[in-house]
């Protein structure tokens, strides 16, 4: 298989948008194609492109907090003119340079708005070079959708006009787009469902983690009230007869890492991150952890017992509906972020242990049926109408 494929992500605040990119990038190297990958954030310590990928890094743009509406530079000062167009003009370059057959977009159009600055010249760049490249939007199982109308309309639009497909990294038996995009059915005939894209390699084996309570935060950057209350929680004696370990992860602050670390009783563990979690997740005791997709995904791998308490700041109403649709197919126990106190996640540990392991399966081939599904597209570019309509006869119940 021969063919160049340009992605494009832009994290700011966790990094799930990173690894899902990563995960597909590494597929569709595995299939035979060329990839360059472009990251808009900051790139964590030790995070290797993946075989087969070349990495290209624009000046990391992330969230000042979890308003997102304050974007800074890597300098910390805002997000401002000289950036932009700094920002702009190297993703332009790439795309010249490169000459991809196809474009894979993460999250735009649906999301990333503050970043059509750069977005939109590089969707027009491509509309316009001849051949013209394939325009594909890659985007999660739940989005954060917009509340006025008036950007739906624009949204179901420019699907409709600028791209050629939309793939869905979901699985419809769970939930479909329509649920977090009631507009889904005006797209119709651009959805496909790859499944959840998941990390390509079986985790690891590893020791660490049998019989224990895992407290995981994801990327980090708004876990230290989780971390924190599930330390009260095993202050107060809830499962003093395990260990406990908290994995803060790679972007929570320092000093509350630090603060969290400090005088910890016997029998916890803090540690910053383990790349070989999903492994200890196989054989802990019960998982404690926020309801991000890359988190939710290998809990359902590993069966494990699980306490999800959503990230559900300003508008972040993703993984609150993800933890409800989980609850409600008996995989976790939730408790609202509103709720949280050692007290009222102690109950939900109580209940959560009480449960049988989850039995839920979804499907987790997305990366691959997505580079599979790319690669196709790229060889017969004229058949890629019948061919996403094929497919999604096939794979979504719209």
């Amino acid at each position: 298989m021969t063919g160049t494929v340009l992605v494009y992500v832009q994290h700011l605040l966790g990094i799930g948008h990173l690894q899902r990119a990563r995960h597909i990038a590494a597929a569709l190297a595995a299939a035979g194609l060329e990839v360059r990958l472009v990251a808009g954030g900051e790139r964590p310590a030790g995070l290797a492109a993946p075989l087969g990928v070349e990495i290209f890094d624009l000046a990391p743009v992330k969230a000042r907090d979890a308003g997102f509406r304050d974007l800074v530079g890597p300098d910390g000062a805002p997000l401002d003119d000289a950036l932009r167009a700094r920002r702009r003009d190297a993703l332009l370059g790439i795309f010249a340079a490169t000459r991809p057959d196809a474009v894979l977009l993460e999250g735009f159009p649906f999301g990333r708005r503050a970043f059509r600055f750069e977005l939109d010249p590089l969707v027009a760049a491509a509309r316009s070079r001849t051949p013209r490249p394939l325009l594909l939007s890659s985007i999660r199982d739940i989005l954060v959708a917009p509340q006025d109308e008036a950007r739906r309309r624009d949204i179901v639009r420019r699907v409709n006009t600028e791209f050629d497909a939309v793939l869905v990294h979901g699985d419809p038996r769970l939930v479909t787009l329509k649920r977090s995009f009631p507009p889904a059915r005006e797209i119709a005939g651009r959805l496909v469902y790859t499944g959840y894209v998941a990390a390509p390699d079986p985790p690891p084996e590893t020791a660490d983690g049998r019989g224990e309570v895992l407290v995981s935060a994801g990327g980090g950057a708004e876990g230290e009230r989780l971390l924190r209350a599930a330390l009260a929680a095993r202050r107060g004696g809830c499962l003093a007869d395990s260990r406990w370990r908290l994995v803060a992860g790679p972007n929570l602050p320092d000093a509350a890492f630090e603060g969290l670390a400090r005088d910890v009783p016997a029998g916890v563990l803090v540690e910053r991150s383990r790349a070989d979690l999903a492994a200890m997740l196989a054989h802990c005791r019960l998982s404690i952890s926020q309801a991000g997709y890359n988190t939710v995904l290998e809990i359902l791998a590993a069966r494990a017992r699980a306490v999800l308490v959503p990230f559900a700041a300003a508008r972040e109403t993703e993984q609150l509906l993800r933890a409800e649709i989980l609850a409600a197919r008996g995989a976790a126990e939730t408790l609202g972020p509103d709720r949280l106190s050692p007290e009222a996640l102690a109950g939900a540990i109580g209940r959560a242990l009480s449960r049988p392991p989850p039995a839920l399966v979804v499907d987790l081939g997305g990366a691959a049926r997505s580079a599979r599904l790319i690669a196709r597209m790229i060889a017969s570019p004229r058949d890629v109408r019948e061919l996403v309509s094929r497919q999604s006869e096939v794979i979504i119940p719209v």
